[in-house]
């Protein structure tokens, strides 16, 4: 584990650099789930999520000889704003790879942070597309990588979000959920938790789509995944770090897997009830809550909303995977009768509150019939018509 003494050292050095952000317990989720939930609020951070801790640690404790020429990054958004903010802190100039798939409001975010002081490349679909043409550049030119996770100096950065949450919980937490992808804000706070706090139970929450930490963990060593789903992008990652690794599996007392429809459907709540922006990874552990429900009654519960880069482009994928996962939005193959009057014929077997958001149709001559694909969206998922289940 990295000592608690490292983890505050990071916090001294960061203190006038970052924003302590706010602990709050929110109520209707603490009344939904009979507990007490406390909300780390990393949202609400300089760059909108907690990189810019680990970033600014790693960058800042650096010799000076060893950046004059500059430095290297990979990143699927986040650590690229964090390590972009310490850039033109510190001038010094970032050359920085993220994956062309990338939402446009993190690469403009990176652009503002960085300003003169970083030069972006989008190559590849994932993050790990962008970290292999990272390392080559590091390599062919002899510049430091900051790595967005493996790297004890950017561990300690995160770290500090867990000293913050230690010194302002007014409660001894029970559980502290924190999402995982390759593992840096997990080892940082679950170590500080570890020493200071070993009574609470660290429950690690990853997306299904990208399950890097669960398969290692169940194979007792590494695993690199073949494919995985990029949507939860601050948290999808095909494979975790050398280091991270060796600490997530002594400090993880249990990791939870969360689908990428449930996220989404989390994601639209905390907007609409709470005025709360987050991005897929952001939301990942409240959804976790709803997995967890019978072990966290009537315990102290916290929470690290980690991130809140959010691309408003991205509203219709998310509403879209956030019905689909609820049983809410359905689509078919129908056969229509290539006769006047076969579609009002279907439409009276929806009810008054089913709403058709999809239909493609094309007739064809010498045929009985067509298929159509239509898309059907319920107000309430019991409201699906058994005689559609078939």
């Amino acid at each position: 584990m990295l000592s608690a003494k490292d983890i505050q050292i990071a916090h001294q050095r960061l203190k006038d650099v970052v924003y302590t952000t706010p602990l709050q317990k929110n109520q209707s989720l603490s009344k939904k789930y009979d507990c007490n939930i406390w909300l780390n609020r990393e949202d609400m951070q300089v760059v909108r999520s907690f990189k810019i801790r680990g970033a600014f640690n790693k960058i800042s404790s650096m010799e000076p000889a060893l950046v004059t020429r500059g430095i290297v990054c990979a990143s699927a958004g986040n650590h690229a704003q964090g390590v972009a903010f310490a850039a033109a802190h510190l001038h010094i100039f970032a050359t920085i790879y993220m994956p062309s798939t990338t939402p446009k409001q993190k690469i403009s975010k990176v652009r503002h942070f960085g300003g003169a002081y970083v030069d972006i490349v989008l190559t590849g679909d994932t993050f790990d597309d962008a970290y292999h043409a990272a390392l080559h550049r590091c390599e062919s030119d002899g510049l430091p990588l900051i790595h967005p996770f493996d790297d004890l100096d950017v561990m300690a950065g995160q770290g500090t979000v867990g000293l913050e949450i230690w010194e302002q919980c007014p409660e001894t937490l029970d559980i502290l959920l924190v999402a995982v992808g390759g593992g840096g804000l997990l080892s940082g706070v679950g170590s500080y938790f570890k020493q200071l706090s070993p009574q609470t139970k660290i429950i690690a929450v990853e997306s299904e789509g990208a399950p890097a930490l669960h398969a290692s963990l169940n194979a007792g060593q590494i695993v690199t995944l073949d494919h995985i789903d990029s949507f939860a992008d601050g948290i999808a990652v095909k494979r975790v770090g050398d280091q991270t690794f060796k600490i997530c599996k002594e400090i993880a007392d249990e990791i939870i897997l969360v689908p990428e429809g449930h996220i989404c459907s989390t994601m639209l709540k905390l907007y609409n009830d709470e005025a709360i922006v987050t991005e897929p990874a952001g939301a990942i552990s409240i959804s976790a809550l709803a997995l967890i429900k019978e072990q966290i009654k009537g315990k102290n519960v916290g929470i690290i909303i980690c991130g809140g880069n959010n691309d408003i482009s991205r509203t219709e994928e998310i509403r879209e995977r956030a019905l689909l996962w609820e049983n809410r939005k359905h689509y078919f193959i129908v056969r229509f009768p290539q006769r006047a009057g076969a579609l009002r014929d279907f439409l009276h077997v929806l009810g008054p509150d089913d709403d058709i958001t999809h239909f493609a149709y094309t007739k064809k001559n010498n045929r009985d019939s067509g298929p159509a694909l239509v898309g059907i969206e319920l107000k309430n998922q019991e409201d699906f018509p058994p005689y559609w289940k078939g």
